[in-house]
């Protein structure tokens, strides 16, 4: 970072954030120092300072990385008009690719700290409030276009999609299940409660 030239404060806060995101990805949360990220951002501590302490680098980096994966999974669902289409999009978006999906493991790397700190776990419950709506809206836009037939509330659906895609994606970044299980587990859960199996096409 202090070798680049110009470019102005933001561009150098964003070159921050990406080094505090390798050090979180390559150390952990718990494990991690302020000269971790000096390091990453070829910077002295002091001047990592200079842009707040390490826990507010590393909460606005958890922020953005909320934003980045909910944002996409959004614009994803929204390419397409048939609720089929949508629902295997959101499904094979969530689901991370391996234990080196950098996005996911960083989301998971920083889910401990929700256990003890407000604003964390008010971060973590936005991020599961997201993807809620994103199934919740695909599921009543599924019955509303007559593909789905649904045998309980959207939200209560919509919130058990989620709670699965979490728990399998903690299998997937330990590599003990694929993402090919995963996506084909989550596939028949959206079989048994919409009616619909996604496998057919629309």
């Amino acid at each position: 970072m202090a070798a680049k030239k110009g470019g102005g404060k933001e561009q150098r806060r964003a070159e921050l954030g990406e080094a505090v995101q390798r050090a979180l990805l390559s150390r952990g949360l718990e494990g991690l120092r302020l000269r971790d990220v000096a390091e990453e951002a070829g910077v002295t501590p002091a001047a990592v300072l200079y842009y707040g302490d390490l826990d507010a680098l590393v909460h606005e980096t958890y922020q953005q990385a909320i934003e980045r994966y909910s944002r996409q999974r959004e614009e994803i669902a929204d390419r397409f008009a048939d609720a089929r289409d949508r629902l295997r999009a959101c499904i094979d978006h969530g689901v991370a690719t391996g234990p080196d999906d950098a996005l996911t493991r960083l989301l998971f790397e920083y889910w401990p700290r929700c256990l003890r700190d407000a604003r964390a776990a008010a971060l973590d419950s936005a991020l599961t409030e997201r993807q809620i709506a994103v199934y919740s809206g695909i599921l009543v836009l599924g019955q509303a276009q007559g593909h789905f037939t649904l045998q309980d509330p959207p939200r209560l659906l919509a919130a058990t999609f989620v709670a699965v895609e979490d728990g399998y994606q903690m299998e997937v970044l330990a590599g003990r299940r694929t993402r090919a299980e995963v996506i084909a587990a989550l596939r028949a859960y959206a079989r048994a409660v919409t009616g619909h199996d996604l496998a057919e096409g629309a």
